[in-house]
């Protein structure tokens, strides 16, 4: 978290030096009580034990979901000393024990001293903004992408085949094919073409699946309506998702992406309209 969020970084690298000074104490008990040969010991094997998600399981990790994750962390970490303290017999390790349960306590008001040193108003709001640059590039980006592929696209072969057959399950099988196969090319695409390192977009097959997954979605969205049994009102409903497709696609970049949102509007209905009455002029031909 340092490159994005350094104030931050400041605050858990502190913390992490107090988590240090545990584990020295915890050692020395250790070798007083038992000696140098520490045994393989892994944590399912011991009852009770703190059991955490990998990683990868919580990605894409936020400066907010990483302050919940320490949170909870030093929360479950109190809760296990003071459990294994109450089932301790000797008095020293109970002791230690007792008191690594009040320093874990005492770390939620350590954490605000720390960070009204290091993460004063203007690093946070800093922060934010990184937070929501990051939010941007590796969610926002790749999603946006998908969805206008995914919906702008298959349009034109939609409506196509539909004027051209009047048969609504052949538009709709038409679409379905289109969707999935613009959303395995696109996830793939993304995927493949950054990995991330260099540009700060993060993992790439994360990317790939917001990307892969929107373009599915986007084509899907007015495929739906060709299962019903009757042709106009079938058109004439996947005619309204097809606005509303165009509304959501002109809201989000006007949110994330600081789009005018007339012109927003104005660009994605233009390409949209091309693209349906290019659709409709070969299907009627």
């Amino acid at each position: 978290m340092r490159e994005n969020y350094p104030g931050t970084a400041h605050v858990f690298a502190a913390m992490s030096e107090e988590e240090n000074g545990h584990r020295h104490r915890l050692l020395e008990l250790y070798h007083t009580k038992v000696g140098d040969h520490i045994p393989l010991i892994r944590r399912q094997d011991v009852k009770g034990f703190l059991e955490r998600k990998s990683f990868w399981l919580l990605r894409p990790l936020g400066v907010d979901k990483v302050r919940v994750q320490v949170e909870l962390m030093e929360a479950e970490s109190k809760r296990f000393y003071q459990t294994a303290a109450r089932h301790s017999t000797d008095a020293s390790i109970r002791q230690l024990l007792g008191d690594l349960a009040a320093e874990e306590r005492r770390h939620e008001a350590r954490a605000e001293e720390l960070e009204s040193d290091y993460v004063p108003a203007e690093v946070e709001k800093q922060e934010d903004e990184s937070q929501r640059r990051l939010f941007v590039l590796q969610i926002v980006q790749p999603g946006l992408a998908g969805l206008m592929d995914g919906s702008v696209s298959t349009w034109a072969p939609v409506f196509a085949v539909a004027f051209a057959t009047r048969n609504n399950w052949t538009a709709f099988a038409v679409g379905v094919a289109a969707s999935l196969g613009a959303g395995i090319s696109m996830g793939f695409a993304e995927a493949l073409s950054d990995d991330g390192s260099l540009t700060g977009r993060g993992h790439p097959w994360v990317r790939g699946l917001v990307c892969g997954l929107m373009t599915a979605v986007g084509g899907i969205g007015h495929t739906l309506p060709f299962l019903m049994a009757n042709f106009r009102i079938a058109l004439a409903a996947a005619a309204l998702v097809v606005l509303v497709e165009l509304g959501v696609i002109s809201w989000i970049r006007h949110r994330y992406m600081d789009t005018p949102a007339l012109s927003a509007a104005l660009q994605v209905g233009l390409g949209g309209a091309l693209l349906f009455v290019t659709g409709v002029l070969i299907g009627s031909s």
